[in-house]
């Protein structure tokens, strides 16, 4: 069975994993007969943000134990991660991949990838092991590959450009779609950059994995 590792960064769109997004990503993985297998940074979250309200919250949580809340305790710190273990890589969005996993939410072009995040991310790139990345995770796509290399968050100009600015090709794609980058063995697809309903984001994320799988 291939297996799967799965990079998470909190749990709640705004201020970790896009929810939706992961479990939708772990049943493709299912679907596809592979295994999954979650790994995040232990550290404090940015900020926690109340999810009804928009607005932040005076408190601080863990990057971590929250994301152990959407793995159901099924879980290890990312540095344990180590791409010889694994066959290909996946890393949904959320405001936590900009956020946790990178500043790119405060510093755009001028990001920062988490250190250990950047190293697990990169052992696959040089392996040549095949990785997806989902909604804005691909933002870290540029730092991690290198010049030139394609991806997608989708038509959002801003971004678009910020990736960019960073030395990446960015690709305009519909939700339903995903950019493949041959030479990388690299695959992005827009999910909630673009979706409106958990059935569109799924219609991207679900073609995306069944291809990562086939890939590895």
């Amino acid at each position: 069975m291939k297996k799967v590792a799965v990079i998470l960064s909190g749990a709640g769109v705004f201020d970790g994993s896009e929810i939706h997004e992961a479990v939708l990503a772990l049943h493709a993985i299912e679907q596809a007969g592979a295994s999954w297998h979650c790994f995040a940074p232990d550290m404090d979250q940015h900020h926690v943000i109340n999810h009804m309200t928009g607005e932040p919250m005076h408190e601080t949580r863990n990057v971590l134990v929250e994301a152990s809340r959407i793995a159901r305790g099924q879980i290890q710190n990312i540095t344990e991660l180590s791409a010889r273990d694994f066959d290909a890589l996946l890393l949904p969005g959320g405001f936590g991949a900009a956020k946790n996993l990178s500043d790119f939410a405060f510093q755009g072009a001028q990001c920062q990838i988490h250190p250990e995040v950047k190293r697990a991310c990169q052992e696959f790139a040089k392996a040549q092991k095949p990785a997806g990345y989902l909604c804005i995770a691909p933002v870290l796509i540029p730092q991690i590959y290198g010049k030139d290399a394609k991806g997608t968050i989708g038509h959002d100009k801003d971004v678009a450009s910020a990736f960019r600015a960073m030395g990446g090709d960015h690709i305009e794609c519909p939700v339903d779609e995903f950019v493949l980058d041959q030479e990388r063995c690299l695959l992005s697809t827009p999910a909630y950059m673009m979706a409106g309903s958990i059935s569109e984001a799924a219609s991207g994320i679900n073609k995306l994995v069944q291809h990562l799988v086939k890939m590895a």
